[in-house]
């Protein structure tokens, strides 16, 4: 067959390489996996109307297409077994046809023939399906480059444009800053800040929370407002304490959308201080606040609590209640980290926070369960009652969760032992093997020790097996009298 002409098809290549960012050979093989597919379609349209289709997902395995970027052409080229007898046409080809060309021709060798269609056999059908897989696996390629790309990123934080939307998700433009062009990513629903406004081609900071692999859309990029590794970023961006390394970010608890739309946005970071004579939460805040609000004006407002990290406790869940003002704290149930924090009845209110918003970001902060408490009303001796109880509680619960995590390590343990009990019982045909493979060693080790005898003399070898059954006979002699002897007392 001639070579199928493609004119243009070198210029082809290079204008989809820029267009989609993509290596030319990454082009020219996704054009090579079209080609084929295209004629894996003309190939099965022959069939259609007549009988069956013959072919199955494996049938083409043996094809190929060749490109010549010289001639601007392709080839479909098929791999086919020299036998006897010829079974299948495009597997297999007759020994007497290739010895009209090749008198060296041997059963078994491979030749590679070239099988393309006229140009005008192709058909519309096949070229159809060409398109339209080259256009997917350009998009496949394109988006496992954006895997690679953003994958092993050190700055999770990117600058996104808002490009368009997709039901409740925002889809922005995003780039790696590695020289590629920008790429699609998805903001969802949950992970936006209500005080955003997603206007076209406005641009916001945001983290890249995953880049995942979804089902028939291949690898995606997913962004988000809402993740408390942005306000970690923003903080190490203006802090040059935190980038020298004397000052670090300990927690971070975020709360970027309150279940409530009369609550607003607001986090509380914990700070300390490797040098004493560096004060945290004046570095974070900085002169006259500027420093924090810089963080505030990219999250649009979002209210933010920076305290200072304590080792005790008690001080640490003091410091988490700011601005509230505290007056006592009990650690109750250190082991179970539970705590009373006693406030004036002034400051009860916003201890608490806007439908219990300052208390929960404090617990979710310190790791503790806080309940706040009116100083002036607060009854230790009920309380320690009620603690004490809880406590009980709390100990029978893990008492039965141990209780039934032994349970559960016994059944295994006596399930693993039944089951290899009835492995002996019954091997398994790989047991099987290994046990043959074993007794296989034993029998070689017996026929050696066997021909060892045999060498060492006939006589020797042939004695010793006659006292032995001389022996056994005697043996069974006596026992079966012993035994006479036993049922004749019995019968008396």
């Amino acid at each position: 067959m001639a070579l199928v002409l493609l004119p243009g098809l070198t210029n082809l290549i290079d204008d989809i390489s820029d267009e989609k960012k993509l290596p030319p050979q990454v082009v020219e093989a996704a054009l090579r996996e079209a080609l084929l597919k295209g004629y894996e379609r003309y190939r099965r349209t022959l069939y259609l109307g007549i009988n069956e289709d013959p072919f199955d997902e494996e049938y083409f395995s043996n094809f190929d297409v060749a490109l010549d970027l010289d001639e601007e052409g392709y080839r479909v080229l098929a791999s086919k077994i020299i036998v006897e007898e010829v079974e299948s046409d495009d597997h297999q080809i007759a020994l007497a046809e290739v010895m009209q060309v090749a008198d060296d021709a041997q059963a078994g060798d491979t030749v590679v023939l070239d099988v393309t269609p006229e140009k005008e056999e192709f058909g519309r059908m096949a070229a159809a399906t060409t398109k339209q897989v080259l256009a997917q696996k350009l998009r496949d390629q394109q988006r496992r480059m954006i895997q690679e790309e953003f994958a092993d990123l050190e700055d999770p934080v990117l600058t996104a444009r808002v490009i368009r939307f997709e039901r409740q998700s925002v889809i922005m433009a995003v780039s790696s800053g590695l020289g590629r062009p920008e790429v699609e990513a998805e903001l969802p629903r949950r992970d936006q800040l209500p005080n955003d406004n997603y206007r076209a081609n406005a641009t916001f900071k945001v983290f890249l929370k995953e880049v995942s692999e979804v089902p028939r859309r291949g690898p995606q990029l997913f962004i988000s407002r809402a993740n408390a590794g942005l306000v970690v970023y923003l903080f190490e961006n203006e802090v040059p304490e935190i980038q020298e390394g004397s000052v670090r970010i300990v927690a971070v608890a975020r709360e970027a959308n309150p279940p409530s739309r009369s609550v607003g946005p607001r986090t509380k970071v914990a700070v300390d201080s490797i040098e004493r004579e560096v004060d945290p939460v004046g570095a974070c805040i900085g002169a006259r606040g500027s420093r924090i609000q810089q963080v505030v004006n990219e999250l649009r407002g979002e209210k933010i609590d920076v305290i200072r990290w304590s080792s005790d406790p008690g001080q640490y869940i003091a410091n988490s209640l700011s601005p509230a003002r505290v007056e006592m704290v009990r650690l109750v149930d250190p082991v179970g980290q539970h705590a009373h924090v006693l406030v004036p009845p002034d400051q009860l209110s916003l201890a608490i926070g806007r439908e219990g918003q300052n208390v929960r970001l404090a617990a979710r902060l310190t790791g503790w369960k806080i309940d706040i408490k009116n100083s002036q009303e607060y009854d230790q001796a009920s309380e320690d009652a009620v603690v004490a109880e809880l406590i009980s509680q709390r100990e029978e619960e893990e008492a039965l969760q141990r209780e039934a995590e032994e349970r559960l390590a016994a059944e295994q343990a006596a399930r693993a032992e039944e089951d290899a009990r009835l492995r002996e019982l019954y091997p398994l045909p790989e047991d099987e093997e290994e046990y043959g493979q074993e007794d296989m060693a034993e029998t070689m080790e017996s026929m050696d020790d066997a021909t060892a005898m045999a060498e060492s003399g006939e006589a020797e070898a042939t004695e010793a097996p006659t006292d032995e059954v001389e022996g056994v006979k005697a043996e069974s002699v006596e026992s079966d009298s012993e035994a006479v002897t036993a049922d004749e007392d019995g019968a008396r």
